[in-house]
């Protein structure tokens, strides 16, 4: 028992979930902040159904955030809160002012290839952990966001 975290899992897994939790994080959170600035500064014909288009996705990545965070805290470790360690941790790289449409596109459908890729990693990590919470999150993750996938890339298909 005393190999074994409050939620009965096995310390050290539990770490490297909550490290690359940590990591996911930084990327949501870079992801997030890219997608803000699209909803701001998107222009051109396609207006008003990408700034909706955005905005529902960035508060739908708002949550992610708070829910990643949150599971990093229930495994027993510290969320990152840092925008500095979080561009050192993110493979998802921020983005310059993007007014383009199809531009903005293809940046969000390249950071859902980071964030799934990640996500499955963890699904692996917490499957050998026994950790079923985060095994559910990422499933739920993955599979809502392969439907976006394919939506946005339908979008550039036009």
């Amino acid at each position: 028992m005393k190999n074994l975290t409050s939620i009965g899992l096995d310390i050290k897994k539990s770490k490297q979930l909550a490290e690359k939790l940590n990591e996911l994080l930084a990327n949501y959170s870079i992801f997030y902040q890219n997608t803000r600035g699209y909803h701001w500064n998107i222009k051109g014909d396609k207006f008003f159904e990408l700034h909706l288009k955005f905005e529902e996705l960035y508060n739908d990545l708002l949550l992610k955030i708070d829910e990643v965070a949150e599971r990093i805290l229930t495994l027993g470790h510290s969320p990152e809160h840092n925008y500095s360690s979080y561009k050192k941790i993110s493979r998802i790289k921020e983005s310059k002012q993007v007014s383009n449409g199809v531009k903005a596109v293809r940046d969000i459908l390249n950071s859902f290839t980071t964030i799934i890729t990640l996500q499955r990693q963890l699904l692996d990590l917490s499957a050998e952990a026994n950790d079923e919470g985060t095994n559910a999150l990422m499933s739920d993750y993955i599979r809502e966001q392969e439907k976006l996938v394919w939506m946005y890339s339908a979008y550039l298909k036009k």
